[in-house]
Formats: structure tokens, C-alpha cells, sequence
């Protein structure tokens, strides 16, 4: 029987080596998945006792106020979530240039922007074309879990599994959906990452969708634009 080329034998040696080393990183990367999956289940666990604990607290401190005669006053929020909702026709210059550095470049976009004295001034600025409020962490959720994109490679991918995080964001403490939701809802130390690493979300048109003469008041003089506090959720709701 003629022996096998040489050439042969070194191939077969390789496609060998190739397989076995393929192998051993399937396996290693099932156990991470293993492993990830477990942390990630701790960490929404956590964040949901966190947050229970949070309310209760809160519910707590406005019952001994009402007990002593006296009134809660909340902590003032850190974050506050935008929707544009006036096109680009007749935009002021500061105005505009605002808009962009939030990342609202197109009619029912969103965003989520950390609440300080800089960019209080700044939405004071653009309040003719935007509404804004407090969002609540289911609100937080849902924009997430259902407009949710990331921004892979500079491509807005899809957040349907916590890899894309992992990938786009590159942070140990930001590795899964929770761990996303959470960053973003308490502005955690890498919030601006996180945030940024958060494509603007597109939104639906309200039902019934906005006048054309509301959207040039103010909410509070019955119209859509500017500050309106807690009753965001509402409008998110609406738009999801």
C-alpha cells in the first residue's frame, strides 16, 4: 500500500489542530455564556431590590413628614428624557446647534440627558421645539427593551441580546440590558458612555399626533412643548 504524501499528512495534521482549537473556544465560550448568565440574573435581582428599596424609602420619608405636619420634597431628579417635536422650518442658530450636541436631529427623536445647570440652561433654550420630563424607570425599560438600538462599529444595531452591549460599549460595569437600564436610570458613573453608546430613539407619532397649534404652546398653557415634569410618561407611552 502506498504511503501517503507528506503534504497530506501535514494538511490532515492541521485540519486537526484547526478543529481541536475551534472546539476548545466553543467550549470556552459556553461557559462563559454560563457564567455571564448567572452574573447578569444576580445583577437585575439586585437592581430590582435596589430599586424596591428606593420607593419604600421614599413612601416612608412622605408618611413621617405628613405625620409631623410638614411636606417630602423629593430629591430634584437627574435625568430627563427629550423628544424633538418641531421640524427643522425656522430653527434658531443656538437653538439648532443644541439640538445636535442632544442628538435630536429629526422630529420624534429622544433622548436621554443628564439634568444639570448646563443643560438646564440648554432646554430652557430649545423648548419651543421639544417636550421633556422625568422618566420612570419603567418608562426607562420600555424605551429600551422596545426602541433599543446600539451603536456598533458606528452601525445602529438592534439591542436583542446583552453581546451587543458587550461589543458597542466595552465598559465591565455596563455588560448586560440591566446593567444598561440601570446606568441610565440612576446616571451612574458611565452614563455619558452609556447614553452615548444609545442611538436616539425613534418614536411614533402620538395617536391622533400633535396640532400644529398646541405644539406652539407651552404644556402648561395647554400645549405640547417645554417641561412637563412626570406626565412624560405618559406622552412615551403614547409613542412607543
Amino acid at each position: 500500500m502506498a504511503k501517503a504524501p507528506e503534504t497530506a499528512n501535514k494538511k490532515a495534521a492541521t485540519q486537526t489542530k484547526i478543529a481541536a482549537a475551534a472546539k476548545a473556544t466553543a467550549l470556552a465560550a459556553k461557559a462563559t455564556r454560563k457564567a455571564n448568565k448567572k452574573t447578569f440574573a444576580a445583577n437585575g435581582a439586585k437592581y430590582a431590590a435596589e430599586y424596591k428599596a428606593t420607593e419604600a424609602a421614599a413612601v416612608a420619608a412622605r408618611r413621617d413628614a405628613k405625620a409631623q405636619g410638614g411636606f417630602y420634597v423629593p430629591q430634584q431628579p437627574k435625568l430627563v428624557f427629550v423628544v424633538r417635536i418641531r421640524g427643522t422650518i425656522g430653527v434658531d442658530p443656538k437653538a439648532k446647534k443644541v439640538l445636535r450636541l442632544f442628538r435630536l436631529l429629526q422630529i420624534h427623536n429622544g433622548t436621554f440627558v443628564k439634568l444639570n445647570e448646563a443643560t438646564e440652561r440648554m432646554l430652557r433654550l430649545i423648548e419651543p421645539y421639544v417636550t421633556y420630563g422625568y422618566p420612570s424607570l419603567k418608562s426607562v425599560k420600555d424605551l429600551v427593551l422596545k426602541r433599543g438600538f446600539g451603536k456598533v462599529n458606528k452601525q445602529r444595531v438592534p439591542i436583542s441580546e446583552n453581546a451587543v452591549i458587550q461589543d458597542g460599549l466595552g465598559l465591565d460595569s455596563v455588560q448586560c440590558v440591566d446593567d444598561l437600564i440601570h446606568e441610565i436610570f440612576t446616571v451612574g458613573d458611565n452614563f455619558k458612555a452609556t447614553n452615548n453608546f444609545l442611538w436616539p430613539f425613534k418614536l411614533s407619532s402620538p395617536n391622533g399626533g400633535f396640532s400644529s397649534k398646541t405644539k406652539l404652546l407651552h404644556f402648561l398653557e395647554g400645549g405640547e412643548a417645554g417641561a412637563r415634569g412626570e406626565e412624560i410618561n405618559a406622552l412615551i407611552k403614547k409613542m412607543l
